[in-house]
């Protein structure tokens, strides 16, 4: 969930009401803060889009109170802690925030996202749960097509691996996003009953990071 935005209040009452697992995708590089930061914001007071430009900017400490107001907003919309935190654009690879979002992961003691070794190998260090693999991107061309989801499927290491997804239904909403149309071949490869059977046929168990 990103906090940052509106979000539909039936589609929150039923995430509410639902067992999916949910974590926070902290975000720093898209729209508006919910805290004053003159190190994190434009001079029109939006987030700059470029995450590793932003983190080297970032004053550390409005870093950790927009990530801490993320979170507490987070907990007031679906009224449980999130089961990870992840980062939007990965800003989170880069520090101070890599280590502002290990941080606060520990206080909640939940999990977090490691995109390569290096990020895995400091979530290990700090305590924390993280998958063993990581698969996935966005970029002009949707990522997860059937045939790629299968093909990633027959071939997954052993271990726990997180496979990152955008799949939705392309509408109004997903109008200003580079990402939008894409969403519906994921939704496809990722998200129908073909992908579950295959999973199931493999005897790959899905969870959440909540079983980490």
């Amino acid at each position: 969930m990103l906090v940052t935005a509106a979000i539909d209040d039936d589609v929150l009452a039923r995430l509410r009401d639902s067992d999916l697992g949910v974590g926070l995708h902290v975000n720093l590089t898209l729209g508006r803060p919910l805290t004053p930061g003159r190190s994190l914001t434009d001079g029109a007071g939006a987030f700059r889009r470029d995450a590793r430009r932003q983190a080297a900017t970032a004053d550390a400490r409005e870093v950790e109170r927009e990530i801490d107001a993320q979170i507490d907003r987070f907990l007031d919309l679906l009224r449980r802690p999130p089961t990870h935190l992840d980062t939007h654009h990965h800003v989170g690879l880069y520090e101070p925030v890599h280590g502002i979002v290990l941080a606060a992961a520990r206080r909640l003691g939940v999990a977090v996202r490691s995109q390569n070794a290096a990020a895995r190998t400091r979530a290990r260090s700090a305590g924390l749960a993280t998958p063993d693999h990581f698969f996935g991107e966005s970029g002009p061309e949707p990522y997860w097509s059937s045939a790629r989801t299968l093909r990633h499927l027959r071939e997954l290491p052993a271990g726990v691996s997180e496979f990152m997804t955008h799949p939705g239904w392309f509408d109004e909403s997903l109008a200003w996003s580079r990402y939008g149309r894409q969403r519906e071949v994921e939704m496809v490869g990722v998200g129908t009953p073909p992908a579950r059977a295959a999973a199931q046929a493999l005897g790959i168990a899905l969870a959440t990071f909540a079983g980490l």
